[in-house]
């Protein structure tokens, strides 16, 4: 063929939330953008910090150029990793150093280079992933050359279910990937949860003979509500790698700015430090962007205002439930995970359409039956949207 047909296949068809956002826009263009109720792409509708802004401006106004625009080591700025292991330690007291951490494009590039550094060639190694999970996790664990496992949640709450995630580890598990809060579903997994899962871990990696690592995804930590706590995996689960990004921290998902973190007190913690290097290496991902790289060093305590989410959440959970649709109340991140009204997802997604009400159906995300819902967006849509909602559910009583 003269080409990779499985870059092929991954290129030739987006994922399901990038063609419903497509057809968004071509339905806008048509009945104008107001008309549309498109709850697809978690893409922050929240304003980055002022601070952020000021400083951008600042920096380009009186930095060094070689600083702002130049490489910088392949890993990041030491400066920069200076701070944000300060800010980690600050936070969660566990003793992290810019050495355990690697600057890099964004969430997705955290989980492709923590991916490629613990999975070996020809071992027929295997991620445990929990759903419903981030559709890609898919894509970055088969590219990195290992298996996708999945572990279905407990009914209702969406927690882990530990006993189905004992029964899925075995002796080529190699990593475990934690997206908490969670996307779909905005859950956040308990202490409780968190404490059980390590529990598990530490036993399977002593009768397994080898590490089971655990990757924590972490792109909403700071989009929580009511007070809630998100538990810090590292205080649980020594053999634990953190992937962060300032996408929605900090409303910059278009600059592609985050780091991996490495946990100080992992077994062999120096040598994965330099498989993440290497991986980073590998993968083309060094050197992130000078720029953001000063920018968030400059802006480490800044945080959006989530409380248009929050209001948004409210809205939309309040009124669908009275609609009669079934709703996971999200502590966290800014998705509503709603149960479909009939059993076929992608049935009640086409139906949903005819209300010019684009919401993603959930199979590819390891949950049958379910669709997101993403209100990162204006009120006003929020709003717009309750009659089109109201009217939909009518079709099915």
């Amino acid at each position: 063929m003269g080409y990779n047909q499985k870059m092929y296949g991954l290129g030739s068809k987006r994922s399901i939330i990038r063609e419903i956002f497509e057809y968004s826009k071509t339905r806008a263009a048509q009945i104008g953008a107001e008309n549309v109720y498109d709850f697809s792409l978690g893409n922050p509708s929240v304003p980055a910090p002022a601070e952020v802004n000021q400083t951008i401006k600042e920096l380009l106004e009186t930095g060094n150029s070689v600083l702002l625009h130049g490489y910088t080591s392949a890993q990041g700025d030491a400066g920069v990793r200076s701070v944000i292991a300060e800010k980690i330690n600050r936070d969660f007291n566990v003793g992290i150093s810019l050495n355990h951490i690697y600057m890099t494009c964004g969430a997705a590039a955290s989980l492709s280079i923590c991916l490629k550094a613990l999975i070996e060639d020809g071992e027929d190694d295997e991620c445990i992933v929990f759903a419903p999970f981030f559709t890609e996790y898919r894509v970055f664990i088969e590219n990195a050359g290992g298996k996708i496992i999945i572990s279905q949640p407990m009914e209702k709450t969406f927690q882990i279910n530990i006993a189905d995630f004992e029964g899925k580890i075995n002796a080529h598990t190699k990593a475990v990937i934690v997206n908490s809060p969670n996307n779909p579903s905005g859950v956040v997994y308990s202490e409780e949860t968190v404490k059980k899962l390590c529990e598990v871990l530490t036993r399977k990696s002593k009768e397994f003979g080898h590490a089971i690592y655990l990757i924590a995804d972490e792109p909403y930590r700071e989009l929580v509500y009511s007070g809630v706590e998100v538990p810090y995996l590292m205080n649980y689960y020594d053999n634990t790698l953190v992937c962060y990004s300032y996408s929605k921290s900090l409303s910059l998902p278009g600059e592609r700015i985050g780091y991996i973190a490495v946990c100080p007190k992992m077994q062999d913690c120096q040598n994965i430090y330099l498989a993440v290097c290497g991986a980073g290496r590998s993968l083309g991902y060094v050197c992130a962007p000078s720029l953001f790289q000063q920018v968030i060093s400059r802006c480490a305590d800044a945080k959006v205002n989530i409380d248009v989410y929050k209001e948004n959440r409210d809205i939309l959970y309040d009124n669908l439930t009275s609609f009669g649709y079934e709703c996971v109340k999200p502590d966290g991140a800014f998705y509503l995970f709603v149960k479909a009204l009939e059993e076929d997802a992608y049935k009640f997604y086409e139906k949903a359409k005819t209300h010019e009400i684009l919401v993603v159906p959930c199979d590819d995300f390891g949950v049958k039956g379910y669709v997101r819902i993403a209100y990162c967006t204006d009120k006003s849509r929020v709003e717009g949207a309750l009659p089109a909602f109201r009217e939909l559910a009518k079709e099915y009583q």
